[in-house]
């Protein structure tokens, strides 16, 4: 795959950069687009209403007839939650790995497009041709199975995308991750290495899933006389697997409750990634037949989601399970940046109902630390380094890492999301920004919320609404009913009566001065009362709430 005409590659990420989340990037060479992963984000606490965040793909819709399909790491949210959205605008096929694709074809039922999208399932090993590219699909270890390095081929050549990752010598399930062929790469010349710089900042190695395992272990055995509730990731379905080994092996019944834990787990055990003992699970509904001490239940909201299950159960609006004094509810995660205040909440609110709240140790990343990132450099022995998949502190980290095994400090790239990275065999620069940015997903409304509506609902949500209503005559203008002053989220009414009454005084004033002189066109009466009204409230109350005046005419 030699460059004869002197093209360039490009490399463009569409999200992923300065975040965590919505990791999306494009591989362009001449007339051939690859795209690796499609995620979404999840909003921020000031977009309210919101759902999902996913990734504006405009760069994609202008090139279209270049894309050649996805290529997916594994299949975490933020890797493969925008591609029902984004395949309605872009069919191309799907490449991903056997447990990737499973959890994708779950998503393509919920939105109807299994006849209409072309998928592929890849083994390790594996090469895929796409246009000017050649794809090879590597073992490696996360905390979700199946989950897949990339080694680009291109014409100017060879460029290592580690996706998420870790190194496990002994992982729960199938092989560890295959450093021998990040080796041999390295030996063929790599031209730049993409690395997860998650954990960048933290040093040491990460330690194994197994290790989680002899903890859950040791807590089956001190907890023999309680129920047991664990928390963790839906999509770990090695942690899973340990939970139910130990379960097993101390004589329990597992329950596994939560939409998302109970589809993956279900896909899980169809496509045989995880081996579950018989009459070791048991429906919900059965649980009554047992005694708490035979119970273990595993469920989502680690992350202390309002909706989740485990949240659910705290809040004490669980429809089938209600927390105990004495129960153990062990949380097998850490919180994600952002989610620590939702946990301690719900941490609060199990520990007020009497439950035993673990949640030290019993949790390992699935990102590499600093060893373990030095390790693939020394085996991949990249020329250029490009560290992905993380905020902006993260990528430096790993910028801090590479330069100290011997990179030079110019063939280390921090890019944003929209950056063009072009590479030659020799050379590589940021040539040039291409249009990117975030399509919020309310309900079914895909990018019918923007930033002017988002500024209306914060508005709303700070301040409230005034809503005046009045009935002119046509023709005449007369003044029929009205003014009327209808307020939401502004003040209690009812304990401001004379604020209120004070309020429609000001308006039918500026009101009668519009109607008595000339000026009578209904845009200026409108701003003339919003300007009043307005003016009036920020006085008395310091509040600036949103003002709709609405005038009804009458024949």
């Amino acid at each position: 795959m030699k460059n004869v005409n002197n093209s360039k590659l490009r490399i463009i990420p569409l999200g992923g950069l300065e975040q965590i989340g919505m990791n999306i990037t494009a591989f362009e060479f001449e007339d051939s687009i690859i795209v690796v992963d499609c995620g979404l984000s999840f909003p921020e606490d000031e977009m309210y209403g919101i759902d999902l965040v996913i990734p504006d793909i405009t760069y994609l819709k202008d090139n279209i007839d270049k894309v050649k399909g996805f290529v997916i790491t594994h299949g975490h949210e933020d890797h493969i939650g925008a591609l029902p959205y984004v395949l309605r605008e872009i069919n191309v096929p799907v490449y991903a790995t056997k447990l990737t694709i499973g959890i994708i074809e779950n998503k393509l039922k919920e939105h109807n497009m299994m006849k209409t999208t072309k998928r592929k399932v890849v083994k390790f090993g594996q090469h895929i041709n796409l246009g000017h590219f050649r794809v090879e699909f590597i073992k490696t270890n996360h905390s979700i199975a199946d989950a897949a390095a990339l080694a680009i081929y291109s014409p100017v050549g060879i460029i290592v995308h580690t996706g998420d990752f870790k190194v496990d010598y002994t992982p729960v399930f199938g092989d560890a991750i295959d450093l021998a062929r990040f080796g041999e790469l390295g030996k063929k010349g790599v031209l730049a290495l993409m690395c997860d710089s998650t954990n960048a900042e933290r040093p040491g190695f990460t330690m194994s899933e197994r290790t989680v395992g002899r903890t859950l272990d040791n807590i089956f055995e001190n907890h023999k006389n309680t129920r047991i509730i664990i928390a963790t990731f839906a999509s770990n379905v090695d942690r899973v697997q340990q939970i139910i080994n130990s379960a097993y092996k101390y004589g329990r019944k597992v329950v596994i409750e939560g939409r998302s834990m109970v589809n993956i787990i279900s896909i899980a055990m169809e496509l045989g990634y995880i081996k579950i003992p018989d009459n070791t699970l048991i429906d919900i509904e059965q649980m009554k037949n047992y005694p708490p001490q035979q119970m273990v239940l595993i469920t989502t909201g680690s992350q202390g989601e309002s909706m989740a299950a485990l949240s659910r159960m705290a809040a004490n609006i669980h429809k089938k399970v209600t927390i105990m004094p004495g129960d153990t509810v062990i949380f097998s995660s850490h919180p994600i940046p952002g989610n620590e205040k939702a946990v301690s909440q719900v941490i609060n609110e199990l520990s007020r109902k009497g439950a035993d709240v673990i949640f030290q140790d019993v949790h390992v990343s699935g990102h590499a630390c600093q060893e373990d990132i030095k390790l693939i450099y020394s085996l991949v022995r990249p020329k250029f380094s490009i560290p992905v998949h993380g905020e902006y502190r993260h990528l430096k980290a790993q910028a801090q890492i590479a330069q100290s095994l011997g990179i030079s400090k110019e063939n280390i790239f921090l890019i944003s999301s929209g950056d063009v990275l072009e590479l030659s065999e020799n050379t590589a620069q940021v040539v040039d920004h291409v249009h990117t940015g975030s399509i919020l997903v309310d309900g079914l409304g895909v990018g019918d919320v923007g930033n002017i509506v988002l500024r209306d609902r914060q508005h709303l949500a700070e301040d409230g609404i005034l809503i005046v209503v009045m009935t002119l005559e046509k023709y005449t203008n007369q003044l029929l009913a009205g003014p009327d002053i209808v307020s939401r989220g502004f003040v209690y009414v009812r304990e401001s009566e004379d604020l209120m009454e004070e309020a429609r005084m000001t308006v039918e004033e500026s009101l009668h001065r519009c109607l008595s002189g000339k000026n009578q066109d209904w845009n200026r009466i409108k701003t003339v009362i919003k300007d009043a009204l307005s003016d009036f409230v920020w006085k008395r109350t310091k509040r600036s709430p949103m003002i709709l005046p609405i005038i009804m005419e009458v024949e």
